[in-house]
């Protein structure tokens, strides 16, 4: 959780969240995570996967989140740029219970977006 607090807090800090934005996603970090049903065989829980958005100017990275996917709707609104259309695709993904990059694009000023469900 350490890595991803201080992604928000740095958000934060930065004004691209509000604190009030920031609070329920801090709440959701840091309840403990629910264990897998036994068996071994279960695949990964919803509660362990998680929506990564990583937004890149310049090269220069810029936004770089990890937040549980129960907060996937909520973290795409909060980008900066972000078009609905890859809003759609990340609930699409989500609903499909999918794994792996959804969107990965830079255009040749190095500014790009990588989506993925981790």
């Amino acid at each position: 959780m350490g890595d991803e607090l201080a992604t928000i807090l740095r958000l934060v800090a930065d004004g691209t969240l509000s604190p009030e934005e920031a609070a329920p996603i801090i709440d959701a970090l840091r309840r403990p995570a629910s264990t897998a049903p036994a068996g071994g065989d279960a695949p990964r829980s919803s509660s362990k996967r998680r929506v990564r958005i990583r937004v890149s100017e310049g090269g220069r990275r810029v936004v770089d989140l990890r937040v549980p996917l129960g907060l996937a709707a909520m973290a795409v609104r909060m980008v900066p740029g972000l078009s609905e259309n890859y809003a759609n695709l990340i609930t699409e993904a989500v609903d499909s219970n999918t794994l792996g990059t959804i969107v990965d694009a830079e255009d040749e000023n190095g500014d790009g977006v990588l989506i993925s469900l981790e």
